[in-house]
């Protein structure tokens, strides 16, 4: 199970995150924000464990129906979802840090075998829940199309038996469809699996991992709680290797109590020498009503100052890139080809379906989250099949087409690819996509948002600040192209020699502020500061 990584978004009222510790993917208390409504569907909507971005908050139902105001509405141009998160929320402990749905089971169930000879009751009865909520979708009057990504979260979904995976792969294949060539992921912890466990659930399809190693130090791991030592570490990266299995993906965590730099600087030296085609890097959040939560205080020791963690981001950014890892989201480096099709389903804002304890779904343009308690989750089950739809539950937000222009930003840019501002404006409209492109302005200039043509070659920030201006205004234009910086003794021809004409200056301003269309942070300065950046954008679109 991973940490929950920080991001820093000036979202939501009670939901604001801190500006240094919390700039790499998720949500925190801090201040204040207008942004309720996309707070509101956001909680919901980070509840699913294979997003990086992790928050957790009480059990809440919610659906959320984007309209526009503007002629945008997500019901009508959402297409089939073609992805499925499922959430098994079973593990043998809760680490200190986790605030996420789980059933604990204790480490005495798998003393030998992880797998054991007999089902627990708990599992088998929980995937028989599981399966008559994907039966009641599969049977709703939704379009449909076959799933191309399916992630198993959790929890740890490796102490799962393969027979009950079996059955919750049977049953998305019956009723939603499975293409021949999907991502199937599941997560994976050190000490929950052996060769012939893993070799199980290769048969069956799977064949994607996410290890949950987070550190290769002793005692960091037993200061976060973890129920697997660093020789069962090895042990489980040797399974990998010997399993034939080659899409699979190493997870760490940094800023954890005690950690020093060079602790940090020995698990990336490992983690690139396991040779894993994906790594996902997570910077500790400390949630209220943890362990963490009630014995540390974020960027107090034990736990790393702020400078620390954000040098931990641009070693970890460095070291992945030089060891050939592409960095192609905020917290998640990967091999040419190796990138997690399911999670960018997630940062494209695309449709998928969420089944299980806690998980979200964004189907026909509604966003819901199932309830986090078991009972309640059984009892949703049963409204679910006997009504075949989603039910509105205790709250529904209907969000306008800024809401979802928010979602859209956020999101965007945890990509390295960035926010497509063509496609910004044709959706949102040219007036809200000028207001976001003044507001972020400054940070052009300051060189934390890359501005980028089609063929994703960099443009100047002269350039976007004449796309913000509108017009060839002096202020607008290179001080040597709008001002006469010749000596006095330059004779008039020598001086219409070194000036190009104005008209022909703005001439080539229009043409570049046409080619726009990206824009991104740097990596990894623009990713370090992305809290006040979003907040930035945020404020410009709510505006």
């Amino acid at each position: 199970m991973a940490a929950a990584m920080s991001l820093a978004y000036a979202v939501p009222s009670s939901l604001f995150v801190n500006p240094i510790t919390h700039r790499l993917g998720i949500l925190r208390p801090l201040i204040n924000s207008p942004l309720i409504i996309f707070n509101q569907w956001l909680i919901s909507y980070s509840s699913n464990r294979s997003l990086p971005l992790h928050t957790r908050t009480p059990s809440l139902s919610i659906i959320n129906k984007a309209t526009s105001s503007f002629g945008y509405n997500a019901e009508a141009s959402a297409p089939p979802p073609t992805s499925a998160y499922i959430h098994l929320p079973f593990c043998r402990k809760r680490c200190f840090y986790c605030d996420f749905t789980i059933v604990a089971l204790g480490t005495g169930d798998f003393p030998q075998n992880p797998q054991g000879s007999q089902h627990d009751p708990r599992m088998e009865n929980y995937t028989k829940l599981l399966c008559r909520e994907i039966t009641a979708m599969g049977t709703a009057s939704i379009p449909r199309a076959p799933l191309e990504t399916v992630f198993f979260g959790g929890g740890t979904p490796s102490l799962i038996p393969a027979s009950l995976l079996s059955n919750i792969l049977e049953c998305l294949k019956k009723h939603l469809g499975l293409k021949p060539m999907a991502e199937i992921s599941i997560e994976m912890d050190p000490g929950t699996f052996n060769a012939e466990t893993l070799r199980e659930f290769m048969d069956l399809g799977i064949n994607r991992v996410s290890l949950g190693v987070q550190a290769f130090q002793e005692n960091l791991l037993r200061s976060c709680g973890r129920a697997h030592g660093v020789a069962e570490v090895y042990e489980a990266i040797e399974i990998m290797h010997s399993s034939g299995l080659r899409n699979w993906s190493l997870d760490l965590i940094s800023s954890l109590p005690h950690q020093t730099v060079e602790n940090w600087e020995q698990s990336l030296q490992q983690a690139i020498e396991s040779r894993p085609t994906h790594v996902s890097i997570y910077d500790l959040q400390v949630e209220n009503g943890t362990k963490f939560g009630l014995w540390y205080k974020p960027g107090v020791y034990p736990l790393p100052c702020e400078d620390t963690s954000a040098e931990f981001y641009k070693m970890a950014s460095l070291w992945l890139q030089e060891a050939g890892y592409g960095h192609y989201e905020i917290s998640n480096y990967a091999k040419e080809g190796f990138e997690c099709r399911h999670n960018l389903v997630y940062w494209q804002n695309l449709p998928y379906y969420g089944f299980g304890l806690g998980a979200t779904s964004y189907v026909g343009g509604l966003r819901f989250s199932r309830p986090r308690r078991m009972s309640e989750y059984a009892a949703f089950v049963e409204e679910l099949e006997a009504f075949g739809k989603l039910q509105k539950g205790d709250v529904a937000v209907t969000c306008n087409s800024r809401d979802v222009a928010m979602d859209t930003v956020m999101l965007s840019l945890r990509l390295a690819r960035g926010l497509n501002i063509q496609m910004f404006s044709r959706v949102f409209g040219q007036s809200l996509c000028m207001s976001l492109c003044r507001g972020l302005k400054p940070f052009v200039g300051s060189g934390h948002l890359i501005v980028l043509d089609e063929e994703r070659r960099p443009l100047s920030a002269e350039i976007f600040d004449y796309l913000c201006n509108g017009s060839a205004q002096e202020e607008v234009l290179p001080q040597h192209f709008s001002q006469r910086n010749i000596a006095e003794e330059d004779d008039e021809l020598l001086c219409r020699d070194r000036q190009p004409d104005l008209d022909e200056v703005e001439e080539s301003f229009v043409n570049g502020a046409n080619q726009v269309a990206f824009i991104r942070l740097s990596d990894p300065e623009g990713f370090l500061l992305s809290n006040e950046l979003i907040s930035t954008a945020f404020l410009a679109i709510s505006g």
